[in-house]
């Protein structure tokens, strides 16, 4: 007994072999596309192969009308020759279709969206080739960018979490015409929905965005603009293939997106790649300026990452910031040692403390407060720590009066550091000493006293690699403690006499004698 999807395979084709051979069965289309709609998958899906077979054929035949469309109703009745009412007639059935298609990209089964996608992007290719709109003038360069709108705009619905759906559609954005005119297409798209919120943050749709934007790989170099879908004449004329407006479209997109308020976890996704996937291709990086400044006021990992974008301009592209190390310094606080990210502070800590230009009270406030914070730090925190101040001192020499002080303070109470000034010119730094490292000296761990005993001795030129211990974890410091073998263990060399010494032997001379 046949299965109901095999009945509407077979419908299907019958359906189709018909209207691709006879005019006057052109009614047959509606039978398709009715099964579009219809609740079985497979059916669906057999659906969308035969429009896909059935559209994809009308088009290279030029069997669908050219230019502005008409009504459907009113070309019945205007002069129209019966070549072209069969072509407009035709024409509505092609967008009946892609509208359907369109809808199906949200379907519940992601065979169906995955297949609608792919079919969509078929006709987004043929109609390049095959143009519905008309030339403005002979050799123009013609793009199916509306159907390439709507493709998108369904990428990034509001309510739907489409990070598969875009991740299948990634193949696309190796063209450089599809890319192009992509971000065009979200800025575009941005504008609309975010102007239509009121800029009330959308957490699923701004993710749906970024999902699509940063899978998009720029080209770095103008003869790599090469690699088109919709191949025509005289291609490296237009601007689709100018690699200056392929920045421009991806810095106007960029900042369309960036410049409305971002759900919290999204500025740290778009932080973590913005130095590599992002400034290098801006027209003008330091436009970003205002984002990153909004990035920094919400704390954390994601101030901290904020300043490896500023760190960026800073150093690569002349921007002028005078208060970054005074931003730095604010996020010195208790947690740094505790939390999840400690090993990223401390690797962009080191990053932005590694050059030797830096004055010596700026340094020394910062050796300071990290040192004060030691104090009630973890003993894995303090085995990076420990070597990361001494690596601070070797580059900055005039720093070392702070520890060659033997009249500095000796305690919190004469200590002339002012661990809650701001200003790290204000802190007065200099004038102390670096008693916390000699408190940690007599750390209950081993390691840790051995660690800060460092100090006392003359430091070598060669910095420390802390690489491997910025991710050093408190399991793992307790499972290197029980690997260790016990060597030279002090062992009682005179025999105990008891808990009186002396007088035990007298008792014990009394009792002999007796």
């Amino acid at each position: 007994m046949a299965q109901p999807g095999q009945d509407a395979a077979a419908a299907l084709a019958s359906s189709l072999e018909s209207v691709l051979r006879s005019r006057g069965s052109a009614n047959r289309v509606f039978e398709i596309l009715e099964l579009l709609q219809a609740d079985e998958e497979d059916v669906i899906l057999c659906a969308i192969r035969t429009c896909s077979r059935l559209f994809g054929a009308l088009l290279e035949r030029g069997e669908l009308f050219v230019g502005q469309l008409p009504g459907e109703e009113s070309s019945l009745t205007d002069n129209y020759s019966a070549e072209d009412k069969y072509k407009i007639w035709m024409r509505h059935r092609y967008n009946s279709c892609v509208n359907c298609l369109v809808e199906l990209m949200g379907h519940e089964s992601f065979q169906v969206k995955e297949l609608s996608l792919a079919t969509l992007m078929k006709f987004v290719e043929l109609e390049g080739k095959y143009p519905l709109v008309k030339a403005e003038w002979k050799g123009s360069f013609s793009f199916p960018r509306e159907l390439l709108k709507l493709v998108v705009e369904n990428l990034i619905p509001c309510e739907e979490d489409s990070s598969l759906l875009i991740s299948r559609f990634q193949e696309y954005l190796e063209y450089d015409d599809i890319r192009y005119f992509v971000m065009k297409a979200v800025a575009e798209n941005i504008g609309h929905v975010m102007q239509k919120t009121k800029e009330v943050p959308l957490p699923v749709y701004q993710q749906n965005v970024f999902s699509l934007i940063s899978s998009i790989s720029m080209p770095s170099k103008e003869n790599e603009v090469v690699n088109f879908m919709v191949k025509q004449a005289n291609q490296e004329e237009w601007k689709v293939s100018k690699l200056k407006e392929h920045k421009r479209a991806f810095e106007r997109m960029w900042l369309g997106f960036l410049k409305h308020k971002l759900p919290t976890g999204l500025y740290k996704k778009v932080l973590v790649i913005l130095h590599d996937s992002i400034l290098p291709h801006l027209n003008e990086p330091t436009l970003m300026i205002d984002f990153l400044t909004v990035a920094y006021d919400i704390g954390g990992a994601i101030s901290l990452l904020a300043l490896n974008g500023l760190f960026v301009l800073i150093h690569q592209h002349n921007l002028e910031y005078p208060d970054f190390y005074k931003k730095l310094y604010s996020l010195l606080d208790p947690s740094i040692y505790h939390v999840k990210y400690r090993a990223r502070f401390f690797h962009l800590a080191d990053l932005f403390l590694s050059s030797s230009h830096l004055p010596a009270y700026l340094v020394a406030a910062f050796i300071k407060r990290l040192s004060r914070l030691a104090l009630t730090a973890p003993p894995q925190a303090l085995l990076m720590v420990i070597p990361f101040i001494c690596n601070l001192f070797r580059r900055h020499p005039a720093c070392k009066v702070l520890v060659h002080r033997p009249s500095g303070p000796e305690d919190l109470s004469e200590d002339p550091y002012i661990m809650d000034e701001e200003e790290p010119s204000e802190s007065r730094a200099l004038e102390s000493s670096l008693w916390e490292l000699q408190t940690l000296q007599s750390h209950y761990h081993p390691d840790v006293a051995q660690a800060a005993a460092v100090v006392n001795q003359s430091l070598s030129e060669l910095e420390d690699d802390i690489s491997e211990l910025l991710e050093l974890s408190a399991y793992e410091l307790f499972d290197r403690e029980l690997k260790k073998k016990a060597t030279g263990v002090p062992l009682e060399f005179e025999q105990v006499r008891g808990l009186f010494g002396k007088k035990d032997d007298l008792f014990a001379e009394h009792f002999a004698l007796e």
